[in-house]
C-alpha cells in the first residue's frame, strides 16, 4: 500500500509517455501539439485524483499509473480533443423538437440544398435574369406568400429577432398594448418584456394573469399607441377560468383605432393539427386570414425546417423592417435560405411533407408502426443486456420545442435494466454521450428508455454498436462516485 507521496512520484514524465506505442501511433493521424496537451491533461487528471483522495486509500489501491496506461488514456482524450466539438447523435429520448439537440432534423432536401450551396457559390444575392444585384430574401418570400396569404414576408435569424426588430421599426418610442397572460419567457430566459423594451417599444399590459377582454385592451389605447401585441403561449397552456380575445377581433379593434395588429406564433404551424389527432394550434394562414397585420413565428420548430424567424404580413409593414438598419444584423445567412426554401417548397403537397419533413414524420408515426420498431430494437438489445433485462412497455413521447406542451404521443419504449457490473446507470449514460455517435435517452426509476419515435431506422444498428461499445469499455476510475 502506497501513501499519496509516492503514487505522485510514481507519475510518469510527460516525455516517457510520448514514446508509447500507443502514442506514436496517435501521432500518425493528430498533431503533435494536441498529442502533447492530451498527454499533460491526462497526467494532471491522476495527479489531483490523487491529491484530492489522499486519505481514502482505498481509492487509490487500484490505480494503474503505469506510462502504458496513462499513454492509452491520454489517446483516447486526444481522439477527443479531435473530435468536432458539434456532432451529429442518436436521439433515443422521444422528444421530438428537442432545443438541446439542435430543434428540427431538417428533411431530405434541405440537406441537399445546403451541400449544393455549401461548396460553391450561389446566386445569393443576384438576379440571374438581368445580372443585377439582387436580395437573399427573393428566394424566398414568394414562397412564403403563397403558403401563408400573405402580401410579403421577410426572413431573420430566429422568432426573437422577428419580433424584436417588427417592434422596433414600427413602434419604437410608442406604446404596445399586451395582455397580462401572454408576457411568456421563451428558451434561454429571453422574456417578451425584455425584448419589447429592448426594441424601444413601451410596454403597456392589461388584463389580469388568467382573463383579458377586448374592453381592456380598448381602454388602453392613447395616441401614443402603436400597436397590439398578441402572443401565443406555445410554450404553455393555461385552463380553467380563462379568457383571451380571439385575433379576429383584436385586429378590428386596432384597426378601428388605426393601430397595427401584431401577432406572434412562435412554433410555425402551416398543417391543421387536428387532422393527424393532434391538438389544435393556430396555423399561420389563419391569422392572416383573421386581419392580423403581421404574424411572426418560428422556422425550426412545428415547420421542421431551419432555425429562422420568419415575418408576414402587409407589405407597407414589411417594408419598413426591410429597411430598418438592425435589417442587416439580423438577417439570415446562405444556408438558412437554401434549407428553409427546401422545406418550405414540400408544403405544396401536403402529403409529401408529412412524408419527407422528420417533425411530421416523427408525430404523426402511427402507434402500431412505433410498437413493431421497439419490438425489434428490443430484440436486438437483449442480445446484449439479456431477455430478463430488456422490456418493451408503453410510453408517452413529447412535442418539446416550446410546442404543444401537454401533447402526449403514444409510442412504445424498450426498457433496460443495468446489472451491478456495468456500473450505476448515470456512468452508463456518460458512457453513451461519449459513444460514436453519442447516444441521448431517458432514465426511469433506474432503467434505460429507448423511444423509436426519434430514432431514425438507419441508426437502429449504429445503436447496437454503440451500446456493445460502452458494455466492452472498462468503467473508468473517475466515475460518478469520485
Amino acid at each position: 500500500m502506497a501513501d499519496y507521496t509516492s503514487m505522485l512520484r510514481e507519475l510518469p514524465a510527460v516525455d516517457r509517455v510520448m514514446h508509447e506505442p500507443a502514442i506514436t501511433e496517435v501521432l500518425e493521424a493528430l498533431p503533435r501539439a494536441l498529442v502533447l496537451q492530451a498527454v499533460k491533461e491526462t497526467i494532471d487528471l491522476h495527479r489531483r485524483f490523487i491529491s484530492e483522495h489522499r486519505l481514502e486509500q482505498t481509492k487509490l489501491d487500484n490505480l494503474d499509473l503505469s506510462p502504458e496506461r496513462i499513454a492509452r488514456e491520454a489517446a483516447v482524450l486526444a481522439a477527443k480533443k479531435a473530435d468536432l466539438n458539434i456532432r451529429p447523435l442518436i436521439n433515443a429520448t422521444g422528444v421530438v423538437i428537442h432545443t438541446n439537440l439542435g430543434r428540427a432534423p431538417l428533411p431530405a432536401a434541405a440537406v441537399e440544398a445546403l451541400k449544393a450551396v455549401a461548396g460553391n457559390y450561389s446566386n445569393l444575392e443576384l438576379n440571374l435574369v438581368n445580372g443585377k444585384r439582387g436580395s437573399r430574401q427573393d428566394h424566398l418570400e414568394e414562397i412564403i406568400c403563397e403558403l401563408t396569404g400573405a402580401e410579403a414576408a421577410v426572413v431573420l435569424n430566429n422568432n426573437a429577432a422577428a419580433v424584436f426588430l417588427a417592434l422596433n421599426a414600427l413602434a419604437a418610442g410608442r406604446d404596445v398594448i399586451v395582455s397580462r397572460g401572454q408576457l411568456v419567457e421563451i428558451g434561454g430566459s429571453f422574456r417578451i418584456p425584455e425584448i419589447m423594451t429592448a426594441s424601444g417599444a413601451r410596454l403597456i399590459e392589461v388584463g389580469t394573469t388568467n382573463k383579458t377582454y377586448l374592453r381592456d385592451y380598448e381602454s388602453a389605447v392613447t395616441e401614443n399607441c402603436a400597436a397590439f401585441l398578441k402572443v401565443h403561449t406555445s410554450n404553455y397552456q393555461m385552463v380553467g377560468f380563462t379568457a383571451e380575445v380571439e385575433t379576429s377581433e383584436l385586429a378590428a379593434l386596432a384597426h378601428k383605432h388605426n393601430l397595427i395588429m401584431i401577432e406572434d406564433l412562435g412554433s410555425g404551424v402551416l398543417l391543421d393539427l387536428e387532422k393527424y389527432n393532434l391538438p389544435a394550434e393556430p396555423k399561420v394562414q389563419d391569422s392572416i386570414s383573421a386581419g392580423a397585420d403581421l404574424v411572426t413565428f418560428s422556422g425550426d420548430k412545428m415547420l421542421g425546417g431551419p432555425q429562422a424567424g420568419i415575418v408576414v404580413g402587409r407589405k407597407d409593414l414589411i417594408n419598413y423592417i426591410r429597411t430598418n438598419q438592425l435589417a442587416r444584423s439580423l438577417r439570415v445567412d446562405k444556408f438558412t435560405v437554401a434549407a428553409l426554401e427546401a422545406t418550405l417548397r414540400l408544403y405544396f403537397d401536403e402529403e409529401k411533407a408529412v412524408k419527407e419533413i422528420p417533425v411530421w414524420r416523427m408525430l404523426t408515426a402511427e402507434p402500431d408502426y412505433l410498437k413493431e420498431r421497439a419490438e425489434k430494437l428490443a430484440a436486438k438489445i437483449s442480445e446484449i443486456f439479456g431477455a430478463s433485462n430488456t422490456l418493451v412497455i408503453p410510453g408517452i413521447s413529447r412535442v418539446g420545442g416550446g410546442a404543444l406542451p401537454n401533447a402526449e404521443l403514444p409510442t412504445t419504449l424498450v426498457s433496460v435494466k443495468l446489472d451491478e457490473a456495468l456500473g450505476s446507470p448515470e456512468v452508463f449514460t456518460g458512457k453513451l454521450r461519449s459513444g460514436k455517435p453519442p447516444v441521448i435517452l431517458r432514465l426511469q426509476q433506474d432503467s434505460l428508455l429507448f423511444d423509436p419515435r426519434t430514432i431514425f431506422e438507419e441508426q437502429e444498428d449504429i445503436l447496437v454498436e454503440v451500446l456493445l461499445d460502452c458494455i466492452n469499455a472498462p468503467l473508468s476510475n473517475y466515475d460518478s462516485s469520485s
